[in-house]
């Protein structure tokens, strides 16, 4: 019974360092990136006919357009400037960091969230 106490005491401490070690490697981009762009893209409209980015710009104005306007800084950071690996994009959002909420699988099926990703990373080349 100890051992598997101390089982669990370890998954937990090895979370938790996961977690920080995350949030310090994010931190920096949200805190030292560039300023928010508040106009139109600098290319003209976004191309969404790749199917993956049309469905990732849907769900992201369901579920991130309310806090990150169009990808700008709103209520929280821009997301159009931010140069993170979509992994990390998809961390945040399983986990969320300071204000920004964490969506479980059932509320943002990982599907959905590879795609929000793919919208993501379109914005960012057509800025």
């Amino acid at each position: 019974m100890k051992a598997s106490g101390r089982n669990t005491e370890v998954k937990r401490l090895k979370t938790r360092v996961r977690l920080i070690l995350a949030a310090s490697v994010i931190a920096p981009y949200f805190f030292f990136g560039c300023s928010g762009r508040r106009s139109e893209p600098l290319r003209g409209a976004l191309d969404v006919s790749d199917p993956k980015v049309g469905h990732g710009q849907m769900v992201f104005m369901d579920k991130c357009d309310k806090c990150h306007p169009g990808g700008d800084a709103g209520l929280g950071p821009s997301l159009n400037n931010k140069p993170l690996p979509g992994f990390m994009v998809g961390f945040q959002a399983r986990h969320g960091l300071g204000a920004m909420p964490a969506f479980a699988e059932d509320e943002l099926p990982k599907g959905d969230l590879d795609d929000v990703v793919a919208y993501l990373k379109a914005l960012r080349k057509n800025g």
